[in-house]
């Protein structure tokens, strides 16, 4: 992951030094991370001159204390042990500069735990990329009761320099990222142990029909669209199941009861004028048609068939 951030933040024209558990483990990434810069190159996925820009901007660092002196912005991306963050976090503070802003890469750990081994916690912040960072557009930035707020805008500029895109989340474990996602894993792993279906066949489900609105739209634009007075009836069939489980949502149920049904009323979650909806639908059908088509290209992603491995995303 930290390599990751690095060649990112390296593309985007910051100078960035690499910093590891010894000077030769961060010599030895550096050469690995211009290795895989050059098969991105290669395969279509860096610009043709991205080794040449990444071997300018980023160095290898004897040690964190060297790595951070100076520096505006810190990124620390450690194991998620938070004995392991603490550590490596009190040597950051107390090497950088007193205003230099600090981020932790964290995926799962409260920010405010963290924040207890930072000196001047005030200028400490969640900025959670996700795997594999250079591919991901999405970041959380997760501020903790004590951060500064006027930092924020700041690390958003920095993060936004790489391509990426970034949303404000409150400190709260898990955060939206992961509590999503597990969410949904324990769902999955639930219908296995049903036996209502396989985990292959799940994962075809989730592929060819919810997930592939998922590029471009988020849960509550696709409730929106879906109409949330066919959500809350979908809710109630579910809780002659599973009447706690599937516990109609308050917020879904008040806006049913005043009649904003989403899009086709005009007002919902997101209050999209019913006079878009054309425009919505338009471009609903344009997008998912665009993505079968850049499936069809790709192909069937490696996993079945001789596949010998995957690689996990937080």
């Amino acid at each position: 992951m930290g390599g990751g951030i690095a060649q990112v933040l390296a593309l985007a024209g910051y100078d960035v030094r690499l910093a590891d558990v010894s000077a030769e483990v961060a010599a030895s990434n550096l050469d690995r991370l211009l290795t895989e810069a050059g098969q991105f190159v290669a395969d279509g996925l860096f610009p043709a001159d991205a080794v040449e820009r990444i071997q300018q901007r980023l160095t290898a660092a004897a040690s964190i204390e060297e790595a951070v002196a100076g520096a505006d912005f810190i990124e620390e991306a450690v194991p998620e042990k938070i004995e392991i963050k603490h550590a490596t976090l009190a040597r950051i503070s107390a090497a950088a500069r007193p205003d230099a802003v600090i981020g932790s890469n964290t995926s799962t750990i409260l920010i405010a735990s963290l924040a207890t081994a930072v000196e001047r916690p005030e200028r400490f912040v969640g900025v959670h990329f996700s795997n594999p960072a250079p591919f991901i557009p999405g970041v959380e930035i997760i501020p903790h009761e004590g951060t500064d707020e006027a930092i924020l805008p700041f690390v958003e500029e920095i993060v936004r320099a790489t391509g990426k895109q970034t949303a404000r989340v409150k400190d709260s474990t898990g955060f939206v990222l992961n509590r999503l996602q597990y969410a949904l894993f324990a769902e999955a792993s639930q219908l296995v142990e049903e036996g209502v279906a396989s985990a292959t066949d799940i994962d075809t489900i989730v592929r060819t029909t919810f997930g592939f609105r998922l590029p471009f739209f988020g849960p509550f634009a696709i409730a929106d669209m879906a109409g949330l007075d066919v959500y809350a009836f979908c809710y109630e069939s579910l809780q002659t199941r599973w009447p706690e489980r599937f516990a109609t949502p308050a917020a879904l149920q008040e806006l049913v009861d005043a009649g904003k049904l989403g899009t086709k009323s005009g007002a919902g979650f997101l209050d999209v004028p019913a006079d878009r909806t054309p425009e919505l639908v338009a471009y609903r059908n344009k997008a998912y048609v665009a993505m079968q088509k850049l499936l069809d290209e790709l192909g069937p992603a490696p996993i079945h068939s001789g596949s010998t491995g995957s690689e996990a995303g937080e």
